[in-house]
């Protein structure tokens, strides 16, 4: 019989990767999302996998719409990547950012308690946790949140170890560094400087408004990272992680190595402006995944221009082909 898994946040980047990931395993796959005015299932189309996974709507601040759905999936293993996920708008909405990522982690953890303790549970925790703390950064690295994004989801990410070893749980945490892809939505650095310098190349845009060009972050492939989630279930005890490249680059080599590859110079269309930085900044993130490398057997396969290449690439061929892509689509990619 094949194994079950239910996604929360299954339209978002890492939640539809993760989804192609488990049909391709032999799973039956169950997906969560916010019933909203606009059903938002353009990734799951660009990667052809709504096809084969049952959706099922669902609420991180309403408890009786997740026990539901855990009684419609019945599954083996939950993973719970549902967020308000951009860093810069949890600063205007800090209590909702609280309430989902924050106590929805809690919601979702004593659901799957009382309906099936023996479920195996994913938290996507996030380096964003680690904040103001030099790097590199490990499972022992001290957290010092900076922004309400980052301490909802410490909250999230303490909670988890609490269920494990409060309540003897199958729950694990990946502390995720930033990973990106062709479907990373616009609201992101890396995505917006790759869809911008798609907009130049093709006459579309004339420059590339941005904040602090010096924060370094360690970037890798969100089709990487979605196995090490898949891993850390398989093994015989819950435990956290670090998920990373290893590898440390500015948002300035990424505009650099964004712009180089349709023959441009980032200089000549790159503009500051102060509107676009943070209350808080992170000055730079360096993940060490010994741990995951070791234990779970797990490394990135895509190097850092490789990723910049393939969403350069992804962008251009978007706006060289837009018949290909519903103006809906075109919107969100």
């Amino acid at each position: 019989m094949a194994k079950r898994a239910l996604i929360t946040g299954v339209t978002g980047q890492d939640g539809a990767y993760l989804a192609k990931l488990l049909v391709e395993k032999g799973y039956k796959v169950y997906g969560g999302y916010r019933r909203t005015s606009t059903r938002n299932f353009w990734r799951l189309h660009y990667l052809d996998v709504k096809k084969d996974i049952e959706l099922i709507p669902m609420d991180l601040i309403d408890q009786t719409s997740i026990l539901m759905a855990l009684r419609k999936s019945d599954p083996h293993e939950v993973y719970n990547l549902a967020a308000q996920s951009f860093v810069g708008a949890s600063f205007d909405e800090a209590i909702s950012t609280g309430e989902i990522s924050g106590l929805g982690v809690t919601r979702m953890l004593d659901s799957v308690r009382f309906y099936n303790p023996s479920i195996r549970f994913y938290q996507a925790s996030t380096s964003e946790m680690y904040g103001a703390t030099p790097p590199p950064h490990n499972e022992d690295s001290m957290f010092r949140p900076q922004s309400p994004y980052a301490a909802a989801k410490l909250y999230g990410h303490w909670v988890t170890g609490n269920y494990r070893t409060g309540y003897k749980m199958h729950a694990s945490s990946g502390i995720l560094f930033n990973h990106e892809s062709p479907i990373r939505g616009v609201d992101f650095v890396t995505k917006k400087i790759t869809d911008t310098v798609a907009r130049i190349k093709m006459g579309y845009s004339k420059e590339l408004n941005l904040g602090n060009l010096d924060a370094h972050r360690d970037w890798g492939f969100a089709g990487d990272y979605v196995e090490a989630m898949w891993l850390m279930l398989q093994q015989s005890q819950g435990d956290d992680y670090v998920v990373a490249t290893g590898e440390c680059h500015s948002v300035r080599e990424f505009c650099e190595a964004a712009f180089s590859r349709v023959g441009l110079n980032y200089r000549d269309y790159v503009k500051v402006k102060d509107e676009f930085k943070r209350p808080l900044e992170v000055p730079s993130l360096l993940g060490d995944a010994t741990k995951a490398r070791e234990k779970l057997g797990w490394k990135p396969k895509v190097t850092f221009g490789e990723l910049v290449q393939m969403m350069v690439d992804a962008d251009m061929e978007k706006y060289q082909n837009p018949t290909k892509h519903s103006e809906q689509f075109l919107k969100h990619m």
